[in-house]
């Protein structure tokens, strides 16, 4: 089986987020996508980042009626910070019947250089690519492969922060997500 590893903060998960993983799912070769919860982004800052617990549940409720995503804490249990090749060696390991691609946003490419053992991803794994506000730049490799995917621009910290102006989520998130936020008052400092 072909699987897609959709890496993120999710903090929240959102729209967005489903719409790729679901164009990935259907549009390519993929035959499912995991989301990976990450803990630790190592080029980001833990200040707003809510517990990766409550980040994964709202993934699992994100997707819970889409039987080709799983949600997976594979990273909760490796040191931190979180390095993809780490992760991708793990499953590869852990899965070895399954073949892994990374999907990435087009404007991760900039710094994809600067990823731990990148030359080691994209010859091992791959990448599939959507395109981002932003991007600049692309890599020619036979192992990368650029999806047609509209361009979303919902980020994360947009809908934390219109949250805590007490501005409305609606149809930025699944109404499952919203309402576990609700519910725990995340975001609403």
């Amino acid at each position: 089986m072909k699987v897609g590893l959709f890496f993120g903060s999710f903090n929240p998960i959102h729209m967005g987020h489903l719409v790729i993983a679901n164009i990935m799912q259907d549009r390519t070769d993929l035959d499912e996508v995991w989301f990976i919860v990450s803990p630790q982004n190592p080029f980001k800052k833990r200040k707003s980042l809510l517990h990766e617990f409550d980040r994964l549940k709202m993934v699992e409720l994100a997707i819970e009626d889409h039987f080709q995503f799983r949600a997976m804490d594979i990273e909760f249990h490796m040191p931190k910070p979180s390095y993809t090749v780490d992760t991708l060696t793990y499953l590869t390991d852990k899965y070895p019947q399954h073949e892994f691609k990374l999907i990435i946003g087009g404007d991760n490419l900039t710094h994809f250089h600067k990823w731990k053992n990148c030359d080691q991803i994209l010859e091992n794994y791959g990448l599939y690519v959507y395109p981002r506000p932003g991007e600049s730049k692309k890599i020619e490799h036979e192992n990368v492969c650029y999806v047609d995917a509209p361009l979303i621009d919902i980020s994360a910290t947009f809908i934390r922060n219109s949250i805590q102006n007490g501005y409305s989520v609606k149809y930025l998130l699944p109404s499952l997500v919203e309402d576990y936020i609700k519910g725990k008052k995340f975001y609403a400092y």
